[in-house]
């Protein structure tokens, strides 16, 4: 039997260690690196937003879906709603479908499903390229939670690459941006306050202070909502535009104190949110004592209520179109 020297005992040693290294780095680097879109796959987009039991709101929702479909014909386009209360609702009326069809409710918000099931659906179709773009005002907890679905779904690994059930899935950023230094929010502020001009003009008209309703978060930040408010001010100078939000600050007292500073004893309380649902048509616009309208009136204001969300309006909701055509194009998928 031979037995190799010394030498060639520490160059076999090396050559198995070099080996080894090898081949670890090439397993981490299997499982770390995404694969990139496959332009042959087939791509859709999710619309995902908080969604509303409220059939008076649902316009607000439908026309962003409208757009989304009108600008990308060729894509397949489905929604889901991300609050699990609203969703819960909506299961219920199925019960008695006819009921709702009837009224014009679309079968996709009588049968709205969550995220996870919406990705189950798309893949069973054959889509593996998924764009999904919320419909939230800021990056803030509902479209933090989104993105740990998202994440997680594209975080998916087999041992062979062909099963894997999606090749690319990415996020969009909500209509007033997220933290990052990829796209600047202020950015998408200024856009965003540029497709208000006709909520200052019917302020200016009926020489009011222009009040919106937010509705905020209590547990993130709601700065936002204060850096919105001095920039429409800007923007707008012609009239004095104060945001309060249903959770969290600015709050509605901070609100009144402005206007009683100010001076001001008209407004115009309008929705700073996607759909004019529950919140708009309850706490802020309601017949109970607690609701903004019924405060402000108690303190002496004169209130005009618009129940519009910011939704319904095309320019803004052409927002989110533009939103996705940046997502796809930051990573090579094709919606058309």
């Amino acid at each position: 039997m031979l037995h190799p020297t010394g030498g060639e005992s520490m160059l076999q040693k090396i050559r198995l260690s070099a080996l080894a290294l090898f081949l670890s780095l090439f397993i981490f680097s299997s499982l770390s690196q995404a694969s990139p879109a496959k332009a042959e796959a087939k791509t859709a987009i999710i619309v995902a937003g908080f969604g509303t039991t409220v059939p008076e709101g649902l316009p607000a929702i439908l026309n962003i879906v409208d757009g989304v479909r009108k600008a990308y014909p060729n894509t397949e386009v489905r929604i889901c709603f991300t609050s699990n209360i609203i969703r819960k609702v909506w299961k219920k009326r199925q019960e008695n479908p006819q009921k709702w069809l009837s009224m014009g409710i679309p079968k996709e918000v009588l049968y709205v499903e969550n995220i996870i099931s919406v990705f189950g659906d798309l893949r069973e179709d054959g889509y593996r390229n998924i764009i999904v773009q919320p419909t939230h005002m800021f990056y803030m907890e509902q479209s933090h939670d989104l993105s740990q679905y998202v994440s997680a779904l594209a975080s998916i690994q087999t041992m062979k690459s062909k099963w894997r059930p999606y090749d690319a899935v990415f996020m969009g950023r909500p209509a007033l941006g997220m933290p990052g230094d990829i796209y600047s929010y202020h950015e998408d502020v200024a856009k965003a306050i540029a497709t208000l001009a006709a909520d200052v003009a019917l302020a200016q008209k009926e020489g009011a202070a222009l009040i919106y309703m937010g509705h905020g978060n209590e547990h993130w930040s709601t700065g936002i909502y204060a850096e919105v408010e001095n920039a429409m001010n800007k923007a707008y100078p012609q009239v004095t535009t104060i945001l309060g939000v249903v959770e969290g600050q600015p709050t509605l007292d901070d609100v009144v104190a402005k206007l009683q500073r100010a001076g001001i004893k008209k407004v115009v309380l309008k929705p700073f949110m996607i759909v004019a649902g529950d919140h708009a048509r309850n706490d802020m616009a309601g017949a109970e004592t607690d609701s903004w309208k019924s405060i402000l009136l108690e303190k002496g204001f004169k209130v005009e209520t618009v129940l519009h969300g910011l939704g319904e309006n095309d320019k803004f909701a052409r927002i989110f179109v533009e939103h996705i055509a940046d997502t796809a194009k930051m990573h090579n998928l094709q919606v058309r």
